[in-house]
């Protein structure tokens, strides 16, 4: 269904070259879009004419159209007045919003196979025929990005990334959910995950610009097919996710970025909580002191360099080697050592992963 802001636009449009007013009403007579405001005689003749055979009829000096979807009626537009020249433009009018109908039709359908495509809710075979007939290319580079707001998404904050990404792209802009909008962006051949930043830094101001404060922007690997977009998305989804877990700082995240944040997630919490029991025998990294904490997060950041982590938090170099001892005595890992590193780093990862996850739980 075109919206009456749209059919508002469109007669507006062709008052301003015309000169005759013209108004869009429903089969009941009520007004959706108009020119001028004396309908209210007008309405009641409406329905008579819906009943009639006739497509078009002059009523009281003014002319009233039929407008179909396919064979359904739709529309009843009415221009101001009984000449010939006035038909003519009725007529033309009719005929563009006829158009706009199919158009918004096809469009209708291109976001119905997106939506299901993402969702992997088709058979291959279905989705090569239904690409063919809706003239979307197959074999062309895509990637998914998935915008995610704080509050509910309406239909300004997709057309606001419509037009940022420009109305002759062949790009899909759709959501799936209620918080969501999904991106399916198209690249050409010397483009790839630098632009596609860039096309994430772009949504995310423009949105911010907008009023929104709460938005991250994540998005998936290259695809070379249109089969593998749905594996786009989920990758994408994957990162929503994954990134809000270890990457909270960060406004964008990107698949191939998450590391082994991504494995982490996929692990069973029986799982997770065993690991955890068997590195700090009962313990957690929770009943660590600010300060150890503080140095080794510190010490992770720097590669475990002692004297470059000494410097940054201000401290003799003796200090640290006694903290990384003093930890060492309680964990039973030298984060000196690569591999017990390596234990410890995975395992302050999993205990955060346990807390996200008892949060979604409550």
């Amino acid at each position: 269904m075109i919206s009456n802001q749209t059919l508002q636009n469109t007669i507006e449009g062709l008052k301003g070259i015309t000169r005759i007013d013209l108004c869009v009403m429903d089969t009941e007579g009520k007004v959706l879009a108009s020119t001028f405001t004396d309908t209210e005689d007008y309405e009641s003749a409406v329905v008579p004419f819906v009943e009639s055979p006739a497509d078009s009829q002059v009523i009281k000096g003014y002319q009233f159209f039929k407008i179909f979807d396919e064979h359904q009626l739709e529309y009843i537009l009415m221009a101001n007045g009984g000449s010939e020249d006035v038909y003519m433009v009725g007529k033309i009018a009719a005929f563009q919003i006829q158009n706009l109908l199919v158009a918004y039709k096809e469009r209708f359908d291109k976001d119905n196979f997106i939506k299901n495509l993402l969702l992997d809710n088709l058979l291959l075979v279905d989705i090569y025929n239904r690409a063919k007939k809706l003239h979307i290319d197959t074999e062309v580079r895509r990637v998914i990005l998935i915008v995610e707001t704080s509050r509910e998404k309406d239909t300004g904050m997709l057309e606001s990334v419509r037009v940022l990404l420009g109305s002759k792209t062949k790009d899909f802009i759709t959501a799936v959910d209620e918080k969501n909008i999904i991106v399916v962006k198209e690249l050409a051949a010397n483009e790839g995950y630098k632009e596609m930043e860039q096309v994430a830094k772009n949504i995310l101001e423009m949105l911010q610009s907008e009023g929104e404060e709460d938005v991250h922007v994540a998005y998936g690997t290259i695809v070379n097919d249109i089969k593998e977009v749905s594996k786009s998305y989920k990758e994408a989804k994957l990162a929503l996710d994954v990134g809000k877990i270890f990457f909270n700082e960060k406004d964008i995240i990107a698949y191939n970025t998450l590391g082994i944040g991504r494995l982490i997630y996929q692990l069973p919490i029986p799982l997770c909580k065993m690991f955890i029991r068997e590195i700090f025998e009962g313990k957690s990294p929770d009943d660590f002191d600010e300060e150890t904490l503080t140095t080794i997060n510190k010490f992770f950041e720097n590669s475990l360099n002692v004297s470059e982590t000494s410097r940054q938090l201000y401290i003799h170099r003796n200090t640290l080697v006694y903290r990384l001892d003093k930890l060492q005595k309680s964990t039973g890992l030298d984060l000196r050592v690569f591999e017990d590193a390596i234990t410890f780093k995975i395992a302050l990862m999993v205990v955060k992963y346990m807390k996200y996850m008892e949060t979604l739980e409550y």
